[in-house]
């Protein structure tokens, strides 16, 4: 099979490699759609590594372990592939555990379904696993719970946007730039959310940030904060106007060293890291204090599903994407534009068949 190796300059070898076997809780896909993320350039630069660093599959189900049993080949699915083992999405075949892949609907593309894995999980993870206290989806909240979405063009903060729909957390403000546009799409207005722009500076959105936490009628308080962008003074800002006795945070990345001194310390702060629904994954501090054999694994198991269905009931959709041409050959392009923020609210994503000598197939 083919299979792109990204170099830490984010030169990309395509390479013939031996398709994978999967282990027993495993499943082999055969991938249609790899979808992409800004942890694909990252990676192989902070490790200085060069590997297959793609994640996000979507594609037709080759083959299973033997102890899985909601797959059979042939199936419609997609997948997130376990952080930096073998078997990435950026090849023919790509590799999954059984819990973090999820039956497609026929009429999702694969496209559509190549956008959703590591992105929707990240949003689902840090709403419902990490900031303590919102409702879950099935269980939406009947009063007013602000919520402060910083990155909300990215694809982790409008799915935080859907999911938060969905739990009926309101009202969102969203800060966003290049892709208000898109993020006026996702919001309610009429439930009190508001769009923000960063563009004219860190002082102007502070500014306007109080101005909305007033405007709110929530008594001036915000407790909760998902910061999908987590650089530039992000969190800082956040910190302005969340409320200093409750306020929680989370961020998708460490908080830089020169903000460490602008977060105070009773804000309770967390990171959401999406790795954490994987098998090898740490437990979870409360799965220790109690010795609960469930948590991030089994929460990641539910919620994949909770997509799948989402797709197929027309409640839940993916991201906007853009097909980048040349299949695996375009892979080192869309990487530096995502290194160089050109990508605004869109996921590029990368067809396998328009990879140089690969065969056009069939799929179901």
């Amino acid at each position: 099979m083919k299979e792109a190796i990204v170099q830490p300059d984010l030169k990309v070898n395509i390479i013939d490699s031996e398709i994978p076997i999967p282990k027993d809780d495993e499943v082999v896909v055969k991938v249609v759609v790899s979808g992409s993320n800004p942890k694909d350039w990252k990676l192989p630069q902070w490790y200085d590594k060069a590997h297959n660093p793609g994640d996000d599959i979507a594609g037709v189900v080759h083959q299973v372990g033997r102890n899985v049993y909601e797959f059979k080949p042939g199936d419609r699915v997609a997948a997130f592939h376990e952080f930096m083992k073998p078997g990435g999405s950026f090849a023919e075949y790509a590799v999954s555990p059984a819990h973090t892949t999820f039956h497609i609907p026929k009429h999702t593309s694969f496209e559509e379904a190549a956008a959703l894995p590591l992105a929707a999980m990240t949003a689902a993870l840090g709403l419902y696993q990490r900031l303590e206290g919102l409702p879950l989806p099935w269980h939406p909240t009947t009063k007013p719970t602000p919520l402060i979405i910083y990155g909300a063009a990215t694809a982790v903060g409008a799915y935080a946007i859907k999911l938060a729909q969905l739990s009926n957390i309101h009202p969102l403000i969203c800060i966003a730039g290049r892709g208000i546009p898109f993020v006026e799409s996702l919001i309610n207005p009429a439930k009190g959310d508001v769009i923000l722009d960063y563009r004219s500076g860190d002082s102007k959105l502070v500014s306007d940030l109080k101005t909305a936490v007033d405007k709110a009628e929530i008594g001036g308080k915000v407790q909760y904060a998902f910061d999908a962008v987590s650089e530039h003074g992000s969190s800082r800002n956040i910190c302005q106007v969340l409320d200093h006795q409750t306020g929680q945070i989370t961020r998708v990345l460490p908080l830089d060293e020169k903000d460490q001194g602008d977060i105070p310390g009773s804000v309770r702060q967390s990171m959401t890291n999406v790795f954490a629904v994987q098998p090898d994954a740490d437990q979870q501090q409360f799965q220790k204090e109690t010795g609960s054999k469930t948590g991030n694994t089994e929460f990641g198991y539910v919620m994949f599903r909770f997509f799948g269905r989402g797709l197929a009931e027309g409640w839940f959709r993916g991201h906007p994407t853009e097909v980048v041409p040349g299949g695996l050959g375009g892979i080192s392009g869309a990487l530096r534009n995502l290194k160089e923020g050109k990508a605004s609210a869109v996921k590029y994503v990368f067809r396998l068949e328009e990879t140089e000598g690969v065969e056009r197939y069939r799929t179901n």
